[in-house]
C-alpha cells in the first residue's frame, strides 16, 4: 500500500508538471502573436528607415507586392522561435518542424486573403490587409502549438524543419535580387519588381 500510494503521488506530480509546461508553452505561443504582429509591422517600415540600404533588403520588405509582406511574419516569426527554443523549446516535440510548419503557413494565409478579398471586391482595404496579417500569424502560431504536442516524430523530423526554414531564407534572399516577373512579386502602383528604380 505504501508503494502505491507513493507511485500514485509520483504520477500527480509529474501530472502537475506536464500541466504547468503546457500552459507555459501556450502562453509562450499568445505571445508570441503579438510580438510577431507588432514587430512585423514596424519591420514595414525598416527599409526606408535605413535610407534604402540595399545590403539589409534581403531581410525586410523592398516593395509593395505581396511577396515582400510575407516577410513582415518570416523573419519577425524566426527571431521569436529562436528566442522560445531557448525557454520552451526542451518541454516541446517535434519544435523545430511545427515552427517551420507555422512559418510556411503564414505567408500562405496572407497570399490566400489578399487575392480572395482583392479578387471579390475589387480594391485593397489597409484595415483588410492588417487583419489578415494578424489572423495569419495566430493561425501559423496555432499550427506549431499542434505539432509540439504529437506524438514524437525523431530527428528527421527535427531536420526536415530546419531544413524548411533555410529554405525559406535562401528563397527570400534569392528573390529579393532576382524576382520573377510575376504578379506575386509586383509592385503594382509602378509594375516594377524587386529594388526600386528610385532607391
Amino acid at each position: 500500500p505504501l508503494m502505491l500510494i507513493v507511485r500514485q503521488q509520483n504520477t500527480k506530480v509529474q501530472q502537475a508538471r506536464t500541466m504547468s509546461s503546457a500552459s507555459r508553452v501556450r502562453n509562450w505561443e499568445l505571445a508570441g502573436i503579438l510580438v510577431i504582429f507588432f514587430a512585423g509591422s514596424a519591420w514595414h517600415f525598416v527599409f526606408e528607415w535605413s535610407g534604402y540600404w540595399r545590403p539589409i533588403a534581403w531581410l525586410v520588405p523592398i516593395n509593395e507586392s505581396v511577396w515582400e509582406h510575407f516577410k513582415m511574419a518570416f523573419w519577425p516569426g524566426l527571431i521569436w522561435a529562436g528566442i522560445a527554443s531557448a525557454v520552451v523549446g526542451q518541454n516541446v516535440k517535434n519544435y523545430w518542424l511545427g515552427r517551420a510548419s507555422g512559418l510556411w503557413c503564414m505567408p500562405v494565409i496572407i497570399a490566400v486573403i489578399s487575392y480572395s478579398y482583392t479578387t471579390a471586391l475589387g480594391t485593397r482595404y489597409l484595415w483588410v490587409d492588417i487583419l489578415s496579417f494578424l489572423i495569419a500569424i495566430a493561425i501559423g502560431q496555432l499550427v506549431s502549438y499542434k505539432l509540439f504536442y504529437l506524438a514524437e516524430l525523431g530527428v528527421h523530423a527535427r531536420w526536415l524543419g530546419i531544413l524548411g526554414i533555410v529554405g525559406m531564407i535562401l528563397v527570400f534572399v534569392f528573390f529579393t535580387y532576382m524576382p520573377p516577373q510575376i504578379f506575386i512579386f509586383e509592385h503594382v502602383p509602378t509594375h516594377e519588381y524587386g529594388i526600386l528604380v528610385d532607391y
